[in-house]
């Protein structure tokens, strides 16, 4: 049973940020394409930015294509941190390491899969 929890929480967390992140993006769309144009990086892929957000954090909670799920995940992280955040400023260092961190966590779940409950576990 605690196990469950753990698993459960482990997905439920690293997922929230996705989610959140991704209808974020929505919100603020056009905001967004702004950002994205200013930082050299073509807004016409924030579409699919905000797919693989919002359905890869979902997929993650929900423990469905999770040993996939969270390597595009972990993949997304590092690509992205490096592009945003690898300029050398000290805030933008912070937000490089917790994109690292996130795919570290992240290649975790590529290892272990979901755990149970998870839609992976027939």
């Amino acid at each position: 049973m605690f196990n469950s929890v753990l698993a459960v929480m482990a997905r439920a967390l690293m997922a929230f940020i996705f989610i959140s992140a991704g209808y974020s993006k929505i919100e603020g769309f056009s905001g967004t394409e702004a950002y994205m144009a200013a930082m050299g990086v073509n807004p016409s892929f924030l579409p699919a930015v905000i797919a693989l957000e919002l359905g890869g954090g979902l997929a993650l909670l929900f423990g469905w294509q999770t040993r996939l799920t969270a390597a595009g995940l972990a993949g997304f992280c590092v690509i992205s941190g490096l592009l945003f955040h690898g300029n050398g400023e000290q805030a933008n260092q912070i937000l490089l390491m917790k994109n690292l961190a996130m795919a570290g966590g992240l290649l975790a779940f590529v290892r272990t899969g979901a755990g149970a409950p998870a839609l992976d576990r027939h």
